[in-house]
């Protein structure tokens, strides 16, 4: 059991045991792996309006945490479980959530003025069990904009797809 991945509760540290714990846990351990890495964090749990949804209300986009990996911005999502026995943690970064990533991480390179920048999304894979050392694991660039492009049909498109 590594006393670093302990949560600071009134005063005392205390092993998570609530979701939200685990995820502090899981964000923290994430941070230092990632500075072991190489990469230089900017800010962690960036949180900004990104829009509205059908029914008018107010969305607000979360990246857990932004650095820089050599040249490059990168927008990381951090999951942890206490097992992978019923799923990854990855299972989580469905394209719903990938959606909402790139949209903060838009209005993050706008605020920022860093919209030409190379960029990409990485996830840290945490599994931390109760009885025993956490796994962690860095999948960089794990999904791209491109997948998320609308597709523009012209002549040239039109004729490849009727052939």
């Amino acid at each position: 059991m590594t006393r670093s991945l302990w949560v600071r509760k009134e005063g005392s540290l205390i092993r998570p045991s609530t979701s939200s714990e685990l995820g502090l846990a899981g964000e923290r351990a994430a941070a230092r792996f990632l500075e072991q890495h190489g990469y230089r964090l900017i800010v962690s749990n960036f949180k900004v309006p990104v829009g509205r949804n059908r029914r008018g209300a107010q969305i607000t986009g979360e990246i857990d945490i932004v650095a820089v990996n050599e040249e490059t911005l990168c927008f990381v999502e951090v999951k942890t479980r206490r097992s992978d026995e019923f799923a990854a943690p990855t299972a989580n970064v469905d394209r719903r959530k990938q959606r909402q990533i790139i949209r903060t991480a838009r209005v993050y390179r706008r605020i920022f003025n860093v919209w030409e920048a190379a960029h990409r999304y990485d996830v840290v894979s945490i599994v931390m069990p109760s009885d025993g050392e956490p796994r962690i694991e860095l999948l960089k660039g794990f999904w791209s904009e491109e997948n998320f492009r609308k597709r523009r049909w012209n002549l040239e498109m039109w004729e490849e797809h009727l052939s």
